[in-house]
């Protein structure tokens, strides 16, 4: 059993330029981009507002109510790392705060994402360290069960490996391979351009059911317009 639990050191990550081009675009367009995948669900809630951020998932399996692998993840990760912190089973205990959000920011890392839960969620709005939980706690957890950093995981519903892109903003989190990365923030830019010039359409005075011509559909589906 022992030796199925791991600490890798070194993983593959995305070119930064990259990233920066992902986090522009953000998780909506990302994920409607790539064919409305990757979305990690409604559950993870961002911790502040008006954040936009993007970078190479530093990947955390830990036993529920049980922080160790967190403290041991840190050392293994690079400026502009994002970790993602999973639990073996489900949990909503108050995995992380302020003090582990401090090791993370000296090293550089812009954000956490996790299946459990944080606390402290005021100070890390104050430090600018930017959280997406499933849950806000204060119920503290031990550091007694080993687990594994930088494997695979699952974060809410979605396959997670290290050095995969992570997106999130104040819509959620988006996760885009690793090998799909430079394709993602080429189709989101195309997206990006497209819907800029629908905007300008729609601006213009056009309406949505024109310009989509969606008038024939509505009258296939039996939709009747009365005055």
């Amino acid at each position: 059993m022992r030796d199925r639990h791991v600490v890798v050191r070194n993983i593959a990550r995305p070119a930064a330029d990259v990233v920066a081009r992902l986090a522009e675009a953000g998780v909506s367009t990302v994920h409607e981009a790539i064919g409305r995948r990757g979305f990690a669900g409604t559950g993870l809630m961002p911790n502040q507002r008006n954040v936009r951020v993007a970078g190479p998932a530093v990947t955390v399996s830990s036993h529920p109510g049980d922080n160790l692998m967190i403290h041991a993840a840190v050392e293994v990760c690079r400026p502009g790392d994002v970790l993602v912190v999973t639990t073996t089973s489900p949990s909503t205990d108050g995995m992380f705060g302020e003090l582990l959000a401090t090791s993370l920011a000296t090293r550089g890392v812009i954000g956490l994402v996790t299946g459990a839960g944080v606390r402290d969620t005021a100070e890390l709005r104050g430090m600018g360290f930017h959280v997406w939980a499933r849950s806000v706690s204060a119920q503290g957890t031990v550091k007694a069960s080993p687990g594994s950093v930088n494997v695979p995981v699952t974060l809410g519903g979605v396959n997670v490996s290290p050095g995969d892109v992570v997106v999130a903003d104040d819509d959620g989190v988006v996760v885009v391979p690793l090998a799909e990365a430079e394709e993602a923030a080429e189709l989101a830019e195309k997206r990006i351009a497209k819907e800029a010039a629908t905007r300008e359409v729609l601006r213009s005075g056009t309406l949505g059911v024109d310009y989509y011509q969606l008038r024939a559909k509505l009258a296939d589906l039996g939709v009747v317009y009365q005055d």
